[in-house]
């Protein structure tokens, strides 16, 4: 309850500060003008946050029109449809472009071989000048196959190059719409996908797999005491840490909020604990300092909850028994890892099923 009593207190804050943000500018109360500005609230978009500034800055104000299009450029549904849309086009227009050229060349090369075809007739007699047209035309006929082969050879290489940069760009919408913003992890999506896979190749193989859930301690005090800013920087330093404690086929992800993921492949409940202890511990070594003023404003500490697969479970009993073991930590004190055959989990559990 107190957890979901904290997420209620947040995400409150945040609307309230929404709702502030269109009163302050007397702009409509509509879903999309909400939406916009709750994402500015949360901080969880560096990049409209910077845009509604800049734009702020230069205008004082803001029209239906800019909310509009920083609605369309940073939080539209369709948004990532219509940009691979967009380079599958372009992609389909280079093809078609290329097979017009091999047309043509296929075209260049039958005539060519009817035209050698019908010299080779002529070549019988002892006719001199017969022979020199012939040559002419032999010479003619190889000089428009060069010109048309280097036509297409530097048609195709502006067309490879092409598809390179399209096949680029589609990577890095991918990757974009399976990226978190804020802490460049695995958004939920992605993560939620990659757990799958991984729970299935584990039944498949026989190999463990464990499941860390991580959460910043007071995170909502470092938000209400120091703003939103601050606390962005808290969860890129946690999630800096996290980075850097995993590694091979691991997989972070950004679960909620203050909440992180990491999915442990080939990794057995033990050695969870012991990598879930070395993000704890490098987490505490940072100290935070506000970048504005450089004051120190002390250390982050997380709790971690980790549990390990079953035998024919679903994903969403690993994720509940993870989290079981974080609220756990929670409650025993935070700044700990608690796994779930820890016997501080066992009276949470009890409670739970109760």
């Amino acid at each position: 309850m107190t957890a979901q009593s904290d997420e209620h207190e947040r995400t409150m804050a945040f609307a309230n500060i929404a709702l502030g943000q269109i009163k302050a500018l007397r702009q409509p109360a509509l879903p999309r003008n909400y939406e916009v500005w709750y994402n500015y609230a949360t901080g969880y978009n560096p990049s409209l946050n910077q845009t509604l500034n800049e734009m702020l800055a230069t205008n004082g104000a803001l029209s239906q029109a800019d909310i509009d299009k920083i609605y369309d450029t940073f939080l539209s549904p369709t948004r990532l449809t219509d940009r691979i849309d967009s380079v599958g086009s372009k992609v389909m227009g280079e093809i078609e472009q290329v097979m017009t050229m091999i047309d043509a060349a296929v075209g260049s090369a039958t005539r060519t071989s009817e035209s050698l075809a019908g010299m080779s007739d002529q070549l019988g007699g002892d006719d001199r000048e017969g022979l020199r047209a012939i040559v002419e035309r032999l010479v003619h006929t190889a000089k428009e196959m060069e010109q048309t082969n280097h036509k297409l050879e530097a048609r195709l290489k502006a067309s490879k190059q092409e598809i390179n940069e399209l096949q680029e760009n589609l990577e890095a919408m991918r990757t974009e719409s399976l990226t978190d913003p804020l802490t460049g992890l695995a958004n939920r999506k992605y993560f939620d996908q990659m757990l799958e896979r991984a729970m299935n190749q584990a039944a498949a193989s026989g190999e463990p797999l464990s499941l860390i859930l991580a959460d910043i301690d007071h995170f909502k005090s470092f938000n209400d005491t120091y703003g939103h800013l601050t606390g962005d920087q808290v969860l890129r330093l946690v999630a800096v840490a996290v980075k850097q404690n995993i590694k091979g086929q691991d997989m972070a992800a950004r679960f909620g909020g203050e909440e992180l993921a990491i999915v442990l492949p080939t990794t057995a409940l033990q050695q969870a604990v012991t990598v879930a202890d070395h993000i704890r511990r490098a987490v505490m070594t940072k100290e935070l300092m506000k970048r504005s003023t450089g004051e120190h404003l002390g250390r982050v500490t997380i709790s971690i909850g980790v549990a390990h697969l079953r035998p024919g479970e679903p994903p969403q009993s690993l994720i509940e028994r993870a989290d079981g073991c974080l609220y756990a930590a929670k409650r025993n004190g935070r700044n700990c890892v608690i796994c779930e055959t820890d016997p501080e989990v066992a009276p949470v559990t009890q409670t739970q099923v109760a």
